[in-house]
């Protein structure tokens, strides 16, 4: 096998390409190279390894054994290169086509996404946001393999490495359907936790953010449900006596959106806040810095969550 001092690293551009796509053809979209070009980059890196690999199969190519140990430092390399001289790199936001590859929880999504998106639309026409779900279980994976330049969510304290900004301070409301019984009339403690709750928890928990409380006050609640996805949410309370304990913007869109009934827990909930997170050696990318300001900006300006839902 060949040393790296004589192996010519442009090879490696087109190994990570072809072990990002499984594909010869598509490698050489990516990398603006014609499919011959690729095929005799792989020769060469081929014959300099003593290695076939990629093995054809139907619909593209399948790494060896040696390649697929080899992708993930290759990846490495060229993405921590990348940054490096995207940091020293201007940067246009109304020009650039580069690609944001964040990591938000579903909560930040719902929240963030939207008038970000629209912001980007307007100033950086040509970059693209590619959002990957992040939350307490995950986010520091993702920003060390360099999946994400940045993660936002409730996240806990980072290692020394990583850089936190505090974003949106965040009370809790509940919400039911309307004619629920729980709609009207004084809602009591009692009352509360006489209907079971349904729990949104992305990683499967079932322990929320209501539970500590509520068993500190002698008043545990009953769960009906644990779903992982938000968009479930609006229908199973339409159909079911269920109730949902949310963080209140959140609440309020779904409580607008889906002509849902919005009350204050009756119950004190420790306010939580969302974290921007980021590895510091992206603290001087230019691209980066922008983006971040940009979401530090949306999250001052998003709206509040004394949102008023309809009437019941």
């Amino acid at each position: 096998m060949a040393d790296l001092g004589s192996l010519d690293l442009n090879l490696l551009r087109v190994f990570d390409a072809v072990a990002r796509e499984r594909h010869v053809t598509r490698a050489a979209e990516r990398l603006n190279l014609s499919q011959p070009a690729v095929s005799n980059a792989l020769a060469r890196l081929r014959a300099a390894l003593g290695d076939e690999l990629f093995l054809r199969r139907p619909g593209g190519v399948e790494p060896t054994e040696l390649a697929q140990s080899l992708a993930a430092p290759v990846a490495e390399a060229l993405d921590r290169l990348r940054d490096t001289l995207a940091a020293r790199a201007p940067f246009d936001p109304a020009t650039s086509e580069r690609v944001f590859a964040v990591g938000f929880s579903e909560y930040a999504e719902a929240v963030l996404a939207p008038p970000l998106l629209e912001r980007m639309a307007q100033d950086a026409p040509g970059c693209l946001l590619a959002i990957a779900h992040a939350d307490r279980t995950n986010w520091e994976a993702l920003l060390e393999s360099g999946q994400v330049g940045l993660a936002v969510g409730v996240l806990p304290e980072p290692p020394a490495l990583y850089t936190r900004l505090r974003l949106l301070p965040e009370a809790f409301c509940t919400l039911m359907r309307r004619g629920h019984w729980l709609a009207e009339d004084e809602l009591t403690l009692p009352r509360f936790v006489s209907v079971p709750h349904l729990l949104h928890s992305p990683n499967g928990s079932r322990d929320g953010a209501l539970d500590a409380v509520l068993r500190e006050a002698g008043h545990p609640r009953r769960l009906g449900a644990v779903v992982a996805h938000l968009s479930a949410v609006p229908e199973i309370l339409q159909r079911t006596d269920m109730v949902i304990t949310l963080s209140s913007r959140l609440a309020a869109q779904l409580a607008l959106a889906h002509r849902l009934v919005l009350r204050d827990p009756p119950i004190e909930v420790r306010h939580t806040r969302l974290s921007l997170v980021f590895h510091r050696r992206l603290e001087a990318d230019a691209g980066h810095a922008w983006l971040r300001r940009l979401i530090l900006a949306i999250a001052r300006d998003v709206a509040p969550a004394n949102l008023e839902p309809p009437a019941v």
